[in-house]
């Protein structure tokens, strides 16, 4: 490497293209232009003396330098975000009220406490994990203080919308699938954004379900899908080892994104300190078409 410094900008606009798979999606994450990104990507290799992207009309892909500079942006980035909370003189103390769907609390959050704890030592936190139509109103009245759910279509409420993602069908890895036969499904008890979803998109398909598995636990909608007993409508990001993903190949129709929100009482400033960390997780987390 050349004596020339690491400018946090730059790693901050590596980061992003990154974890959003991509120099557009980067560009609009930033709010800059596709071109600036691609300033910004270059004059990072020229401090680096090193390519750090190999790229394709259509694939990005880390090189060994670039999967070695990720881990110190993040680290780097990290631990100025973390100096200027700590020095800004803004304390926050008190009991944080967060409601969460269960993919929110299982995925996410631990991590995400885990920042904000360090950051803010004063605060505690009362979870509650619930569906997220059900938390919005325990937020409305008062007994929460920001919600972190999901829809399958925008919403009119007074939510930020954190992210998208494909909404995919989750399937035993290993077991085999009859795609003339009757679908057997495994979904959340009612109200259920991913059940009404998939339930929707089978019928529209005139392709004949059968709900099989039902559960308020998404570890156990993921084991009967493991199990190849039941076929599960999870977030592309909730997929784990030992599922793979069934689509028009196996007879199965699409479905719609799943949209990521929170929702948050106005004027809470615990509430957006821990918004803004999950958006920083959630885009870390959800992509890994580079292997991230």
């Amino acid at each position: 490497m050349s004596q020339a410094s690491l400018d946090i900008v730059l790693l901050r606009t590596f980061l992003a293209v990154v974890e959003s798979g991509g120099f557009a999606a980067a560009a609009e994450r930033l709010a800059l232009t596709p071109s600036a990104v691609s300033g910004h990507i270059k004059r990072l290799e020229q401090a680096t003396q090193s390519r750090l992207l190999a790229r394709t009309t259509r694939t990005l892909q880390l090189t060994p330098p670039g999967e070695l500079l990720v881990t110190y942006a993040r680290n780097i980035i990290g631990l100025e975000r973390e100096a200027r909370a700590r020095l800004s003189g803004s304390t926050i103390s008190g009991r944080l009220r967060i409601g969460a769907s269960e993919d929110f609390a299982g995925s996410w959050l631990p991590q995400v406490l885990e920042t904000f704890h360090r950051w803010y030592p004063q605060a505690s936190v009362e979870l509650r994990v619930g569906v997220t139509a059900d938390l919005v109103r325990q937020l409305q009245a008062d007994r929460l203080d920001v919600v972190f759910g999901k829809q399958c279509m925008r919403v009119a409420e007074e939510g930020e919308l954190l992210w998208q993602e494909e909404l995919v069908w989750a399937y035993g890895a290993h077991c085999p699938f009859d795609i003339e036969g009757e679908v057997p499904l495994a979904a959340f008890p009612e109200p259920c954004v991913y059940r009404e979803a998939a339930m929707a998109a089978l019928s529209q398909a005139a392709r004949a379900w059968r709900l099989v598995f039902e559960s308020s636990s998404m570890a156990g909608c993921v084991a009967a899908a493991r199990a190849g007993f039941a076929v599960a409508p999870v977030a592309r990001s909730q997929l784990r080892e030992g599922l793979r993903t069934l689509d028009a190949e196996d007879g199965m129709p699409p479905l719609p994104n799943a949209c990521f929100y929170a929702f948050a009482n106005p004027g809470s400033s615990a509430a957006r300190a821990l918004i803004a960390q999950v958006k920083e997780i959630g885009w870390q987390r959800r992509f890994t078409g580079l292997g991230l």
